[in-house]
Parts: C-alpha cells; structure tokens; sequence
C-alpha cells in the first residue's frame, strides 16, 4: 500500500512539474515580455506565491476536479476501478502537457484533468458515468474566460490610454491617477481573497475578547492600508526623480513596471490557488479513496501534504522547463509595455481569483490570453500576431480529445491486465 501511494504522488508531482513549466509560464510570459521582470526575478516570484497559493486556496478547485467530473455513485461499487482511473488520469495529463510545453504551446490543464477523467469514466462505465452537467457549467467558463478577462483587459487599458500614454504631460496624468491605480490593484486582491484569509483572525478575536467583527471589515482595512501606501511611495518615487533631475527613457513606463511587478504577483497566486487543483485532485481521490475504502461522493478534506506536494511540483517544473511558453505569451502575440501588461495581467488575476472563489477549474491561459488580445485590439488589431493565436486556439481544441483519448487507451490496457 506504501508503495503505491508513493507511486501515485509521484505521478501527481510529474503532473504538477509539466503544470508549472506550462500553465505557470502563461501566468509569468507578460511580466517577462514587458521586460517589468527578468527570467530569474519571475522564476522566484512565481515560485513564492504559486506556492503560497497553491496552499491556501487550492482546496476548492481540488474538491470540484476529484469529485464533480466523474459520477462517484456510479463508483460507489467498484471503488478499485475509480482508483485505477484516476491514476490513468494522472499519467495521461503528464505526457499531453510535456508535449505541449516541449513544443512552446500554452496549453490549458484544466482542460487535460478534465478530459481525462471524462475519458476514463466513459470507458469503465458507458457515458451515463460522467456528470455531464459539470462539465457543462465548466465548459461555459473556459469559454466566458478569454472573452471576459478581455473586456477587462481592454476597458481597463483604454482608460490609461485615454488618460495617462496619450496626454502630453503623462507625468502630472500619472500622479493624479496613482491612488485610482493602487486601489484597483490592491481591491482586486482586498476583495476576493482577503476575506477568506482573515476570516480565521475573525474568528479568533470573537472568541478572546467577545464580540462581533463585520467579516468583512479586516479585508477591507487592510486593502485600504495598503493602496494608501502604494500611493505614497509612488508619489515619493515620482518626487525623487524630478528632485534629481533624471532623464529617464520613459519614466511613466519605469512606474508601471513597479505596479506590473505586484500585478504578476497575484496572478501567480491566483493561478497557484486555481490550477494546483489540476495536479492533486486524482491524487486526493485515490488517498481518500484508499484511507475510508469508498469513492468520494461530496466535498472531501484535501491534506495539507498534498497541497505542499503540488506546489513543490508546480514551482520546480517553472524553473526547469518553463522558458519556451512564457516566450510563445510575452513575445509572440503582441508587443508589450508595462503599462500594457499591467492590465493584462489585472484583468487575468481578477477573473481568475473570482473562478476559484466559485470553485470552477478555469484556464489561466484562457485569461492570460485573452487579456493580451483585448490590450492589442485596443492598441491596433494589426499588432496581434494571428498565426501564434491560431497555433495557440489549435492546442486548447485538441487539449480535450488528446488527454481523453490518452486516458480511455490507458485505463483499456489496466483493465485488460489486472481486471
């Protein structure tokens, strides 16, 4: 029995390396297009925060993928086949995403994790066995994704391009719109995860001093605490420069690379609490599975363990194998600014964070892509790069059939051999 968790949570950790050098590279590409971060400084970012993420917000995405795709009741006898399944899952996700991201493509792994199960399920137990309705509400959210983080994306850059790039003094533009700035990058992180963050300190304080907290007001605080100080440190930095008289090649730029940077940190937190779910959740479905002897048929504990096995995976396959993808997202669809791949990535961390709050294993890529799509119609159509995007739109369509394809063929051959 040791021995063949040991085997499952390294195929999970194989699952979660191919995640990262893939789906981590999308969240990381416009930060190190823009040039706001180089290679090594988005390595280490991505490798804190994806973790961190991973960690503290994994579990409900995790609970979705291990116990919502495939129909648990219809395992509820044959909780080995389930097993067995999941494990192929395991091994079918890998291989699809190493071919991806050795070919450069940006590939969604919410997308494999969810053919393969649908692919192994229908095999074991005909089509009745996957909870189609699921997969409906989830494919709905692969396709609203691009399209809303888009919109975002656009509305947000036309805004600073209206009020800030095309006026001719950007600097005094700048400084005015600093605090609106600062308050929708911190709110964006204020108001969607902090609340679930500060709820346990909520609940401590009732319970030693005796009284109500609104759960609301922590999150909220902190958030203003905090665009307060970005605020003014922004201001000062801006102070500093004209003090001493520095010529900067594009000063407003330098800035937006500052606000760039803590932009592409809570997209790699965003992606780390979505996408780890992607890597452990067959690896919580077969531990669970094993420990009580049935199928899980509801919202299961994730432990913690898992959680930090699928973080580890994601952070080492960034910093292994990741290069290629985050050139084919920075690089090569449209040319990027700071200014440009700020609201990219808000846009990108905005309707991530909101699918993980919900518990909807979207696609980072979808976002990421979409917002730089969004930024580039704004910008001139004629800048997007359509033969990328096609290569890019070709991947996300075969993503599906390959992974379940790869399961079905998979999980065929186990149940020939030990069934």
């Amino acid at each position: 029995m040791l021995i063949t968790l040991l085997f499952v949570a390294l195929l999970a950790f194989y699952v979660a390396w191919n995640l990262g050098a893939n789906d981590v590279a999308n969240a990381m590409g416009t930060s190190v297009g823009s040039k706001a971060v180089t290679l090594k400084q988005a390595l280490i970012i991505a490798g804190v925060l994806e973790f961190t993420g991973a960690v503290l917000f994994g579990h409900e995405v995790t609970e979705t993928l291990a116990t919502k795709i495939a129909n648990p009741a219809l395992f509820a006898a044959t909780p080995q086949i389930f097993v067995t399944g999941m494990v192929t899952v395991l091994i079918s996700c890998g291989v699809w995403l190493q071919i991806a991201t050795s070919r450069g493509l940006p590939v969604s792994s919410s997308h494999a994790v969810v053919g393969a199960i649908a692919g192994f399920s229908w095999v074991a137990l005909g089509v009745g066995a996957i909870d189609w309705s699921s997969i409906g509400l989830i494919t709905i959210g692969w396709v609203l994704t691009p399209l809303i983080s888009g919109a975002i994306a656009a509305l947000f850059y036309s805004q600073i391009k209206y009020w800030i790039l095309d006026q001719p003094n950007q600097l005094v533009q700048l400084q005015e719109w600093i605090p609106w700035l600062s308050t929708a990058l911190l709110g964006v992180f204020g108001v969607i995860v902090l609340p679930s963050l500060t709820e346990p300190l909520t609940n401590f304080v009732i319970e030693q001093v005796g009284f109500t907290i609104p759960s609301h007001d922590i999150p909220l605080l902190t958030g203003a605490i905090a665009a307060v100080g970005l605020t003014i440190m922004s201001w000062r930095q801006l102070g500093d420069k004209r003090d001493k008289g520095e010529i900067l090649p594009n000063p407003v730029e330098r800035l937006f690379a500052r606000f760039q940077l803590l932009s592409a940190c809570f997209v790699a937190f965003a992606h780390g609490s979505n996408d780890v779910g992607n890597a452990i959740a067959p690896l919580a479905a077969i531990v669970y599975t094993n420990r009580t002897g049935s199928v899980p048929t509801d919202g299961i504990t994730i432990p913690l363990w898992i959680l930090i096995l699928g973080g580890a995976g994601i952070v080492g396959g960034l910093a292994v194998w990741g290069k290629k993808v985050i050139a084919t997202i920075g690089e090569n669809i449209i040319a990027l600014q700071p200014s440009s791949g700020f609201c990219a990535e808000l846009a990108t961390a905005t309707t991530i964070l909101i699918a993980s709050r919900l518990g909807l294993p979207v696609s980072t890529s979808h976002a990421l892509v979409g917002g730089v799509v969004g930024i580039g119609l704004v910008q001139n159509i004629k800048s997007i790069k359509f033969q990328t995007l096609k290569g890019i739109a070709a991947a996300w369509l075969i993503t599906i059939p390959v992974s379940a394809a790869l399961s079905a063929a998979i999980f065929s051959i186990a149940q020939i051999l030990f069934f």
